[in-house]
């Protein structure tokens, strides 16, 4: 991966003349934090130094990657924390002339609008309850697609995760859902507004040059860890499990991924067996499970790709090179904490006081 200074860009410059700028203590906080997680600081080192959580760590990082600077800025000076039932009413109102919706854009439209930004997204998720939206993600349709066997292996994969609860939430059994991404530097295309009949034109020298990242998403601390590598195959896949397993001395591994040749290898099996040697199955250090075929929106790491992707196309005109192009794709990601609905969709298990990896 790139360093940072690599990298630089006039975003960034832009960035450390706002710390000097003696902005508001918040924002001076928000810039810090960000400045120290692109500098290379681990979060809960930035948490010790200027006393914030890691919730507020990972959303300044989040904020300024959609919105640069202006994303640490405060919107306003203190706000009332609720809406009357008229406002709620309007609001509504406003979501079901919407054919969809996304979380940010319902959240800007009520502080824009309300002055109001509520501090738990479960104020938002009522709302959109209340007026009709489900969350959903758009899908191709696969004639292959088993939709019997992809709601028996919802639900088999629930009951595994239940009845393993207990040791998920003291943290002696990790939950990973694992997938693989390829970035292209054509990726960075996609819609912005233009001038009429004139052509909006990005300097790229091949558009084909590819990056690979695989992905794990911790599913009980909804944390995200990434990695580059040349190619998804076996011995990439391998390498993978073992970065996991580093990341984990303190107990067992259960790895949620797709069917992909080289998760179900001979290879990977005999990886596995050498892992799992002398152990009995219910001890194994590692074990995986695969989900349905044909069916992406099981794993919401396929979500966390999707939100990087078009992270970058929002900001195309800052990417001159394919090198910035995937430092940044992996900065927006790796470590960050994700919160939206997907990521309960096979049951919630927080983390217990005195759990082993605390």
């Amino acid at each position: 991966m790139n360093s940072p200074e690599k990298c630089k860009t006039p975003e960034l410059q832009e960035l450390q003349e706002f710390i000097q700028s003696n902005p508001a203590p918040r924002e001076l906080k928000r810039a810090l934090a960000v400045k120290m997680l692109i500098e290379g600081l681990k979060p809960r080192k930035i948490q010790d130094i200027l006393e914030v959580s890691v919730a507020f760590i990972s959303r300044c990082k989040a904020d300024y990657a959609w919105s640069g600077v202006q994303g640490l800025k405060l919107k306003h000076k203190g706000s009332k924390g609720y809406l009357s039932s008229s406002d709620r009413q309007q609001i509504i109102e406003w979501i079901k002339n919407q054919k969809q919706v996304e979380l940010r854009k319902l959240e800007d439209y009520i502080e824009g609008r309300y002055d109001i930004k509520f501090k738990a997204k479960k104020s938002y998720y009522a709302l959109l309850k209340e007026a009709g939206m489900s969350w959903k993600k758009t899908q191709k349709t696969n004639p292959k697609r088993d939709e019997a066997l992809v709601k028996k292996k919802h639900q088999e994969i629930c009951n595994l995760l239940a009845a393993n609860r207990e040791e998920i939430e003291t943290g002696k059994l990790a939950v990973y859902l694992i997938d693989e991404c390829h970035l292209l530097w054509g990726d960075v295309c996609g819609y912005v507004w233009g001038i009429t009949q004139e052509r909006l034109e990005i300097p790229i020298t091949n558009e084909r040059k590819r990056q690979t990242y695989y992905g794990a998403l911790n599913y009980q601390t909804q944390q995200f860890f990434v990695r580059e590598y040349d190619q998804g195959n076996t011995k990439n896949t391998v390498l993978f499990l073992k970065e996991l397993i580093a990341l984990n001395p303190w107990g067992r591994i259960l790895i949620i991924w797709d069917g992909a040749s080289y998760h179900k290898s001979d290879e990977i099996k005999s990886y596995l067996n050498q892992v799992n040697q002398g152990l009995k199955p219910e001890d194994f250090q590692v074990n995986c499970v695969l989900l349905a075929p044909n069916a992406p929106e099981q794993n919401p790491v396929e979500d966390i790709w999707l939100q990087a992707k078009n992270c970058l196309r929002k900001f195309w005109y800052r990417f001159n090179s394919f090198a910035l192009t995937k430092w940044f794709f992996a900065w927006i990601i790796q470590g960050q904490f994700f919160e939206f609905p997907k990521l309960h969709k096979y049951g919630v298990f927080p983390q217990k006081l005195g759990a082993a990896n605390a």
